[in-house]
């Protein structure tokens, strides 16, 4: 079982990693579907978070570079 916003929404952050978006996708498809076969409701609500934890990561990853890219034009 998946959750497919989720999946969704970290291949759409996944458009800007700097590794590039097949790397990302490769990455993101091969984590998901070695979960797919898991039942456990617990396991399945962790590996959600965890989901959600790399969602915020990428996240915060981005906001860094444009902070930097920022700094680096307005004040060096």
């Amino acid at each position: 079982m998946s959750n497919p916003k989720l999946r969704s929404q970290l291949l759409y952050l996944g458009k800007e990693y700097p590794k590039g978006y097949t790397y990302f996708r490769d990455r993101c498809k091969t984590a998901f579907m070695k979960n797919k076969d898991i039942t456990d409701e617990e396991e399945i609500k962790m590996l959600i978070a965890r989901g959600k934890f790399v969602e915020k990561e990428l996240e915060a990853l981005y906001m860094l570079r444009k902070y930097r890219t920022l700094k680096k034009r307005y004040y060096e």
